[in-house]
């Protein structure tokens, strides 16, 4: 039956218009996958499939040598002669006899060490002589599935796309990107533009392989994968985190000396590549590559190992070792599911010597040709590179008819129907009804989810109501929404409504209605969430949170006036009016006494504030220096320069309540970055600054709010918030000005004490301050760890913090969950 299968495969390839067609396979007649075929004396090549078959377009007869390379195995290179087309050509690799070098042996130097310094110091000239090149890109990602549940915690898992078998096993996903990429090195550019796009089961086909997202660049210090930067074996500071075994060596098609080399990691959760790495002698450049990472080294605690693997191909004319092939695999398991996933790439038809002009780069970096999502199948056939295989055809087959079928009306009426029954617990868990063929949706978000308690309301829920509907699949939708919040102790209903609208997700322009009455804190950032106000209330009764009413009539809209550069303006209407505690119930600890809603004086009962009205307008622009982007066709998408930081400058003011005392002008500012100092670990600062320019007796709500917590879990974002600075303390209607600094050193201090380095925590310091006029500075100072766990799963952080108060020092531990940071 395998035999039949490939037999059929093989057959619907030699009717395509490929010239050089053949299969690979090793001296066990097993297919190779992933062996490159090229060329001699060329860049430009293919690559065989899962299945070992491989198409090379070539349109000359004549006599021809093509290479087969794969590593760990001999590099064949067969003479041919060409009469007609299509041209066959099957080939059996043996594996590669290494044998160590005797003289590197005997000296005193760890042989792998040598070559490994000899490669850092050539990487400058190896990567200057690629320092500009075009090139074709090809890639394939695919996911496939083994035993998936039908179930994850009581909700259907349903067909995942149709590419199910009775097993429950199959391909998930499977898309195909091909694109031309244009680098230059200095000064860094990149530019990649989307010639074809496929999307298995997908009408739209936006795959999103690309380019840039696999550029895993080992010459660079720190190679970007999933959730970290990991150690290059032939970074700087290499020496650092490797040790290395010279295990052979062989000479290559062009008889050039290549050495495998054994990469040991010193400390296997360090942020590094295990595996093998392959080094050409006197060039001192990369031959190839085979890396696999944990999920513990690169922070993704559901992967539980990644292969990466690289081959390289010279050029003699330019003396370039360029890469020409890359495939990334790897497994991953979650609630049941275990996931196998792929993605490989092939570059193709290298030019080291185009011509630029000033306007072949820009702010663009990447888009996508006319029609790009569009192709048709005989234009796939023609422009793949390498094979699909039977499985891969089938999935196509069968999940473009099921795509056609399951946008029809008559399915998504039939899945709507089963999906908007009312239930019996659906007044209070939430109800939602679609319609998802004319893309509109109801939705009662339920009782149970929004009941909170505090002392101004007791305990509270909040029933929302909203209808959405979207026009277009370019972000052209809009939403209404109504909020009823019911206070049981004040016995008072609050209702208000919501209007948001989006006209494209491309300057993406969003303008919001918004009027009723709510209860907010004076800090309108919300220091302390309703769950934890209402957990500390009913267990240890202590109502941090303060809580004034606002009647309110507003209106904001935001839009990216150019790239990097957005705009946000707001104007409301307010009527406020101040709140007192209706309620002194606990569940424990009820021979205490709630403080008061005064949030200057707990101990007080006078409000902080008289009623009044008045409107509030504010203006602000969110600036990312040296941004650029990347065109999707229903999309744009902007990308930061992390070598400058995020600026917000603003300007906010209150008037219109009949007393000048009442009003207010404000401006303010914020920086903020986060970047890597290399084997040193992640630096990243957060300033604020702003002043008032007239210091009156305004309402309490409009002045600066530093972000406090009195709580003993660390603030949910911790680059933003103070840990131990008391609510409402320092709140000022004059100048201010604070600063949060964060340096993670990853494992740089830890990971070099013996024992110590097993537990793969990671050290944390910090230094806050803030200031604001007539005021000493308010400073904390902290230490923590950070990736506490067991095994895979670390998600855990434990701060000691000191805080300095005009000569009042607070001492605490924080406890938190780094994920949430």
């Amino acid at each position: 039956m395998k035999k039949l299968l490939t037999a059929l495969l093989f057959l619907s390839y030699t009717l395509t218009n490929a010239q050089i067609i053949g299969k690979v396979t090793d001296k066990n007649n097993q297919p190779l996958p992933y062996v490159s075929i090229y060329l001699e004396n060329s860049l430009a090549g293919t690559t065989t499939n899962d299945a070992g078959l491989y198409e090379l377009p070539f349109k000359k007869t004549g006599n021809h040598v093509v290479v087969f390379q794969f590593l760990g195995f001999k590099t064949i290179k067969k003479q041919v002669e060409i009469t007609s087309f299509p041209f066959e050509l099957n080939v059996q690799m043996i594996e590669e006899q290494e044998l160590l070098n005797e003289v590197n042996v005997s000296s005193k130097e760890n042989p792998a060490n040598a070559i490994i310094r000899n490669v850092i110091a050539n990487k400058e000239k190896n990567t200057n002589k690629s320092g500009k090149y075009t090139a074709d890109f090809y890639s394939r990602g695919l996911f496939k599935i083994k035993n998936a549940p039908k179930k994850i915690l009581g909700q259907e898992v349903g067909d995942l796309g149709g590419g199910l078998d009775s097993t429950r096993s199959g391909i998930i996903y499977l898309s195909e990107t091909v694109s031309k990429i244009t680098y230059q090195k200095k000064p860094k550019n990149f530019k990649e533009v989307i010639v074809a796009s496929k999307v298995s089961g997908e009408d739209n086909g936006i795959s999103f392989n690309r380019a840039a997202e696999v550029n895993f660049n080992l010459y660079k210090n720190q190679v970007p994968v999933a959730n970290a930067n990991l150690f290059s074996p032939i970074s700087d500071y290499a020496f650092s985190y490797y040790r290395f075994k010279l295990e052979g060596s062989f000479y290559d098609k062009n008889n050039k000396l290549v050495n495998k080399i054994k990469l040991i990691p010193k400390r296997e959760n360090d942020r590094v590549f295990g595996g093998y790495i392959y080094i050409v002698e006197d060039d001192w450049a990369v031959y190839g590559a085979e890396l696999t990472a944990t999920g513990a080294q690169i922070n993704n605690p559901i992967i539980n190992l990644l292969n990466i693997k690289q081959n390289y191909n010279y050029e003699a004319s330019t003396g370039i070792w360029a890469l020409i092939l890359q495939t990334i695999n790897f497994d991953f398991g979650l609630f049941g599911f275990n996931v196998n996933g792929r993605f490989s790439a092939s570059y193709a038809n290298y030019d080291f010597n185009p011509n630029y002009t000033e306007n072949t780069f820009g702010k663009e970096i990447l888009y996508f040709e006319e029609g790009a999502t569009k192709k048709d199948s005989v234009y796939w056939n023609k422009l793949r590179t390498v094979p699909l295989t039977l499985e891969e055809k089938q999935d196509y087959k069968i999940k473009d008819s099921i795509g056609i079928v399951k946008k029809s009306k008559k399915y998504l009426d039939s899945v709507d129907t089963k999906n908007n029954k009312f239930k019996l617990l659906s007044p209070i868990l939430g109800y939602s009804y679609n319609n998802s063929y004319e893309k509109w949706r109801i939705n009662y978000d339920g009782l149970l989810e929004n009941i909170n308690f505090n002392t101004v309301q007791g305990f509270n829920t909040t029933a929302k109501i909203g209808f959405s509907k979207r026009i277009n699949d370019k972000g052209n939708s809009y939403q209404i929404s109504s909020n009823f919040n019911y206070g049981f102790s004040d016995k008072r209903l609050r209702p208000s409504i919501y209007f948001n609208k989006t006209w494209n997700n491309f300057d993406r322009p969003v303008l919001n209605f918004s009027g009723g009455v709510t209860v907010n804190q004076f800090d309108d950032r919300n220091p302390i969430s309703n769950f934890y106000n209402s957990l500390y209330s009913l267990i240890g009764k202590r109502n941090y949170a303060k809580y004034y009413e606002k009647a309110f009539a507003k209106v904001d809209f935001s839009k990216e006036i150019s790239t990097g550069f957005r705009l946000y303006t707001s104007l409301e209407y307010t009527n406020r009016k101040p709140l007192s505690n209706t309620t002194d119930y606990s569940f424990f600890n009820r021979d205490r006494t709630y403080e008061s809603n005064n949030p200057i004086d707990p101990n007080s009962i006078t409000p902080v504030f008289d009623e009044h009205s008045l409107f509030k307008t504010q203006i602000a622009a969110v600036i990312n220096p040296g941004s650029k982007y990347i065109s999707y066709p229903d999309s744009k998408y902007t990308v930061r320069n992390r070598k400058f930081p995020t600026v917000t400058l603003g300007y906010r003011k209150t008037f219109g309540s009949g007393s000048s005392e009442l009003h207010s002008d404000m401006v303010f500012s914020r920086l903020n970055q986060n970047f890597y100092l290399g084997n040193f670990g992640a630096f990243s600062y957060n300033a604020r600054g702003g002043m008032f320019f007239n210091q009156k007796d305004i309402p309490f709500m409009d002045y600066y709010h530093p972000l406090a917590n009195e709580i003993d879990l660390a603030p949910k974002d911790r680059l933003n918030s103070f840990y131990l600075l008391p609510y409402y303390q320092l709140s000022t209607n004059d100048k201010y000005a604070e600063l949060h600094t964060e340096h993670n050193f990853e494992g740089f201090l830890l990971g070099k004490i013996p024992l110590i380095n097993k537990l793969d925590f990671h050290t944390v310091i910090g230094y806050k301050n803030y200031f604001s006029a007539g005021r000493k500075p308010y400073n904390e100072y902290s230490v923590g760890l950070t990736n506490i766990g067991w095994g895979k799963w670390r998600f855990l952080r434990v701060d000691y913090v000191q805080s300095n108060y005009n000569g009042n020092k607070q001492n605490q531990f924080l406890f938190g969950i780094s994920i949430l940071d």
